[in-house]
């Protein structure tokens, strides 16, 4: 298909064949990205407090830990904002071929770190780096994958072909949990001198298959079609200076609160199970191992229950699910524990399925939840600077409040367990104020929103 006949297509117009090629690469670039990002997070709660934290005391040192992984965290929003803006300036395909290469080269790096009795604390500070690289990388993947997928779909299917792009995330969480306890199960000594950086060095294989993919798409025909209206408005109007993708999506700050504030808890409930509830499991005396195959297993589940809540939400909506799944999360945050505590892996096994299927149905709506509410000229900087801030505040320093709490409370649960109702209340009544998005149009009209920034026309701007 050439670029010109790209162009003219209308949203969504895009051949079935295309359609599934580009979802695909959606599916296959997320997965990698956060096999690789996820894969720190699970190093983090079992690896690199002994490794790098060693001369700290056990909790201490996972503490210290956490504080790495939510470096990577701090960064994403910077990564929204920075390929956000090119992204919606150059095209969404360009810089999502440059998210994957800053990934797999920072991921395969943090496998070669040196320990602390090679270089001292400078193998703490390299880790932190490379992790800030790691999140720069995730937070410009997200907005491009979902909005390549968003943009290419059929309009009454835009939640199932973007949910292909949350559906990764389980992916490569799974990918990684697998490769890290196929590791773990080494003599301890051996994982912890090498074994734990065999799953990181495979990054570079995963780099390349992504890249191979990820070049062979077409570029997005709303991002086209932008792009034909913008130049026939500056040959219109030469001396019009184009906006920043950053200040159009700051004009409305309300809208970007929202969106925040409505994801916030979706990652609270993902970072819960994916760190701090297998550091607690862990210390009960339950085999790592075999942890982390019992949230890999919940993790496949997770992976057709994401893609069927994308589904449903193409016809109920996507705010109905994003209620239901916020109710559940306070309602089954208890039983979540209860089931940890007795040690038994079938209770295990059944609570990180209950969590994680959960999560879910926040999830599978959530990237059209969020990128359906921007227009085209700020749509990647929006979606990325409003998911990457959630993420920010519901993941990045969950496992560091968590593992604070429950330390500091004589190993109660009790203020975990109301911390993360409190997160979940706040999503909840967030996201019944908000209007629902799935019908809305995805062009910018005209009059609605342009390059050049043209007043919107109260009739079809997305909603604050």
């Amino acid at each position: 298909m050439s670029t010109n006949t790209q162009s003219r297509m209308a949203p969504g117009s895009a051949t079935v064949r295309e359609r599934r090629r580009v979802i695909f690469s959606s599916y296959l670039g997320t997965t990698i990205e956060f096999y690789d990002f996820l894969l720190y997070a699970t190093a983090s709660a079992v690896v690199f407090g002994p490794v790098f934290f060693a001369n700290l005391d056990p909790w201490a040192g996972v503490v210290a830990s956490y504080g790495t992984f939510a470096a990577g965290y701090v960064a994403r929003p910077l990564g929204g904002i920075i390929f956000g803006h090119f992204g919606d300036r150059l095209g969404r395909k360009k810089l999502l071929v440059i998210s994957m290469m800053l990934m797999g080269l920072a991921s395969t790096a943090i496998g070669l770190v040196p320990t602390p009795e090679l270089i001292g604390p400078w193998a703490a500070v390299m880790l932190v780096f490379l992790r800030v690289l790691q999140g720069i990388a995730v937070g410009g993947e997200w907005g491009g994958a979902a909005l390549m997928a968003l943009e290419h779909a059929d309009p009454k299917a835009r939640g199932f072909a973007a949910s292909f792009t949350n559906a990764g995330a389980p992916t490569g969480s799974v990918l990684g949990l697998l490769m890290m306890s196929m590791f773990s199960a080494l003599p301890q000594d051996q994982f912890l001198s090498w074994g734990w950086r065999v799953p990181f060095l495979l990054s570079f294989v995963l780099l390349l298959l992504g890249l191979y993919v990820r070049t062979r798409v077409s570029e997005s025909p709303v991002f086209q079609q932008a792009l034909e209206r913008e130049a026939a408005e500056r040959a219109a109007a030469p001396t019009a200076r184009r906006p920043i993708p950053l200040l159009q999506v700051l004009r409305r700050p309300g809208l970007l609160v929202t969106v925040i504030l409505a994801a916030t808890s979706a990652f609270a409930l993902q970072t819960l199970l994916s760190t701090f509830s297998i550091t607690y499991t862990v210390s009960l005396g339950v085999p790592r191992s075999d942890v982390m195959l019992a949230f890999a297993g919940a993790g496949v589940i997770s992976i057709g229950t994401t893609l069927l809540m994308g589904r449903i939400s193409d016809r109920v909506g996507r705010k109905p699910l994003m209620i239901a799944g916020n109710i559940l999360f306070i309602a089954v945050t208890p039983a979540v524990f209860a089931l940890l505590s007795t040690g038994n892996m079938a209770s295990i096994f059944l609570a990180f399925t209950l969590g994680i299927v959960t999560q879910t149905v926040l999830y599978g709506p959530m990237a059209a939840f969020i990128a359906e509410r921007f227009g085209t000229s700020s749509r990647y900087t929006g979606a990325s600077v409003g998911y990457q801030i959630a993420t920010l505040l519901g993941a990045g320093f969950t496992p560091l409040v968590l593992a604070n709490l429950y330390g500091g409370s004589g190993a109660s649960l009790t203020p975990v367990i109301v911390y993360l109702s409190i997160i979940a209340a706040v999503s909840l009544v967030t996201v019944i104020f908000m209007p629902e998005s799935k019908d809305r149009s995805l062009g910018d009209e005209p009059g609605q929103e342009s390059g050049l920034g043209t007043v919107p026309a109260t009739a079809t701007q997305p909603a604050q």
